[in-house]
């Protein structure tokens, strides 16, 4: 038995430690995932706790199939797209504190955050899960409902185009 099926037996049956220790595991990488999608902390730290709401929301119905991950990857990767949908309106006194940053660093954060948003979705969400979040390939087309193969293309498509367009921010 993978320890998740156990934190899930457990959570389950209401041990709060077991909760405890499912979102102290799973927390800081559906966090980075939110971060990579929406690039505001706040909003991202937002999106995280939907996803472990919406999880818990629906823990009796869940079906573990082998990793917890994946499906919190699916429920974080819905509330993303749906706040890219909303308007967004900001206020000049809710902008966070600008952090600093050595300059390079900043540059090529800049130049890495533009080329994603560069890439067509389908191609920024398979950068984000191979390169950043660093997934295995069968993974990813489990979250994301595609073959092995189209995964692999995508995979292929997009370091081509981040070369492009990195390599293009990097020439002017």
């Amino acid at each position: 038995m993978d320890s998740d099926f156990l934190l899930l037996h457990r959570m389950r049956h209401g041990d709060d430690q077991a909760i405890e220790d499912f979102v102290r595991k799973y927390y800081p990488m559906i966090l980075r995932y939110c971060q990579l999608h929406i690039q505001d902390l706040g909003y991202a730290e937002d999106l995280t706790q939907e996803t472990f709401a919406r999880f818990f929301r629906t823990l009796h119905q869940y079906q573990h199939y082998g990793k917890a991950a994946n499906y919190l990857y699916v429920i974080a990767g819905n509330l993303c797209r749906d706040h890219h949908k909303r308007p967004v309106e900001i206020l000049m006194e809710e902008l966070p504190e600008q952090l600093v940053y050595q300059m390079e660093t900043l540059d090529l954060r800049l130049d890495i955050h533009r080329a994603l948003g560069q890439l067509p979705p389908e191609l920024r969400e398979v950068t984000i899960l191979y390169f950043l979040q660093e997934l295995k390939q069968k993974e990813m087309a489990r979250i994301l409902g595609i073959g092995l193969p189209l995964v692999k293309y995508r995979i292929r498509r997009s370091k081509e185009l981040l070369e492009q367009l990195i390599g293009k921010e990097n020439a002017t």
